[in-house]
């Protein structure tokens, strides 16, 4: 059973369906229910159940502890891109302050943490972003919360990215202000450790200074 509590436009149902996975998807936009419910319109054998309603991945009271054998999502990159337009005061993507933004993706982390059963994984991908000339290690922050929260790292993987539909808005501002373009993302890969496990061993991975 597969859970991605931001849906987005949903890829991350499309590819279950394929893959004949039962899946679950949430958003706090109808929106991207709406599409994600539009793009599941298709027959694929052998069959499977994919379902998608409208939630707030920080509340998810309605889903037992110990659910799901995988967690996945892509949440979005503070205020970047809103895809909601201020219309939704949950979306994440209207907050612009990066500690209010940790804060609410810790409420997230933990959620996931709880639902997740022992020993399965959670990835998340999420990308770095910069304010003025300056980068902002969005992904670091992001990936401290999930720590935080009780998740050890399995992997760090780097998505390297060239054809990226919001490089251009960037590009300009790259050449006038002399700094890089950021082209690639991290895809955190947590791991639930099993209960009762010997957690000294992986002190490392969870201890943090935050």
């Amino acid at each position: 059973m597969v859970l991605d509590p931001m849906v987005g436009a949903g890829t991350t149902l499309i590819e279950a369906k394929l893959l004949a996975r039962n899946a679950l998807g949430l958003d706090v936009n109808p929106e991207a229910v709406e599409l994600t419910k539009e793009a599941l319109h298709f027959k694929h054998h052998p069959p499977s159940e994919q379902k998608v309603k409208v939630a707030d991945a920080r509340d998810l009271s309605f889903l037992k502890d110990d659910s799901f054998d995988l967690v996945l999502t892509h949440p979005p990159y503070m205020n970047i891109i809103k895809y909601s337009d201020g219309k939704i005061p949950e979306d994440l993507s209207n907050i612009g302050s990066l500690p209010k933004f940790c804060d609410e993706i810790e409420k997230i982390a933990k959620e996931l943490f709880r639902v997740l059963k022992p020993d399965k994984y959670c990835a998340i991908l999420i990308g770095d972003t910069r304010k003025g000339r300056h980068y902002v290690p969005l992904s670091f922050y992001v990936m401290q919360r999930f720590l935080k929260a009780g998740f050890v790292l399995k992997e760090d993987i780097i998505k390297v990215q060239h054809n990226c539909a919001t490089t251009e808005r960037w590009r300009h501002k790259a050449r006038r202000d002399k700094f890089y373009l950021i082209m690639h993302e991290h895809l955190f890969v947590f791991r639930k450790a099993r209960v009762g496990e010997e957690l000294s061993r992986l002190k490392y991975s969870r201890s943090i200074d935050y």
